[in-house]
């Protein structure tokens, strides 16, 4: 292969996959100010050195330290996370912190967009607030939409021990699965796919005690809702960890709180305004963040 061929290859799919990272200057981001929620600039800087221009929106002084847990939200390909910011207001009516995380070549992020890239920016998020002295008392939860379904699903699986909850919507089982779909030639050009997003094959990595919730339109037609189903079947068919000595019997640290939830009316961008969206994920969410019960006794005593 050439290497004009292989430019054209490697940087025409980013335009593709990551139209909005490569959107002209000067670029409009809406600010939480809009819908009147109290926020903070953040400045991260990634492994790789790109600063990223986020926001951070946390409950009022005082009361944040109180927060019920802390979301971070990772958007689509299409826009930047001021066009998100929706999601955010849901989330922090119901008491949670909000980090909306600007991936790079994105908002006013610098950098150029790469699947390589986009991962170090969650991980760069992630680690912004693992390491924040009051966000890193309460319980994280990683949610992406579309794109940002495949970014959440990356940084969930590299970190399950860090995190409370998964919760994606109208994503993809990868890259490749998505050509495929597609009818006609092209469909039969995914070995020449460089962005692949195997989200698939890393949620079946995750362990079975992390939850995740599902959220699917049924009327996506960007990407059709049997990738959500087919990211359900792996979600439910991951490997339960073992008993020593007793290898046939699995059994589950706590008790499995996935959800899958599909919306018949909901299409890729729209599917959030469903009458059960949101109700769905803070009964989702009331499930991951209840306290365990006590142990119950069995009426004998050590005395």
């Amino acid at each position: 292969m050439n290497i004009t061929l292989s430019k054209i290859l490697r940087y025409g799919q980013r335009l593709i996959v990551y139209p909005a990272g490569f959107a002209e200057y000067p670029r409009v981001v809406i600010t939480p100010n809009y819908l009147g929620l109290p926020y903070e600039d953040v400045e991260l800087l990634t492994k790789d050195k790109v600063k990223l221009y986020c926001y951070l929106i946390r409950k009022p002084d005082g009361q944040h330290a109180n927060a019920r847990g802390t979301v971070i939200v990772f958007h689509g390909n299409a826009m930047n996370h001021g066009e998100n910011l929706g999601y955010a207001a849901k989330l922090f009516s119901q008491n949670f912190n909000v980090l909306s995380l600007e991936y790079r070549g994105y908002g006013h992020s610098e950098g150029v967009p790469s699947e390589s890239g986009l991962c170090l920016d969650a991980q760069a998020g992630l680690d912004y607030v693992v390491n924040d002295p009051v966000l890193s008392k309460l319980p994280i939860i990683i949610y992406g939409q579309s794109l940002g379904g495949g970014v959440a699903i990356d940084v969930a699986s590299k970190n399950p021990d860090k995190i409370a909850a998964l919760m994606v919507e109208n994503t993809f089982t990868s890259a490749p699965d998505v050509l495929k779909k597609i009818p006609g030639v092209i469909g039969h050009l995914t070995f020449l796919v460089t962005q692949k997003w195997w989200s698939a094959h890393k949620i079946s990595r995750m362990p079975p005690t992390l939850p995740i919730l599902m959220l699917s339109g049924l009327e996506d037609t960007v990407i059709p809702p049997t990738h959500m189903e087919e990211l359900w079947i792996v979600a439910r068919t991951r490997n339960p960890p073992r008993k020593r000595g007793r290898e046939s019997e699995p059994e589950y640290i706590r008790p499995q709180k996935d959800k899958f939830k599909t919306f018949r009316n909901g299409e890729h961008n729209t599917t959030v305004y469903q009458r059960k969206y949101w109700p769905t994920v803070f009964k989702f969410l009331d499930k991951v963040l209840e306290k365990d019960p006590p142990p119950v006794s069995d009426g004998s005593s050590n005395v």
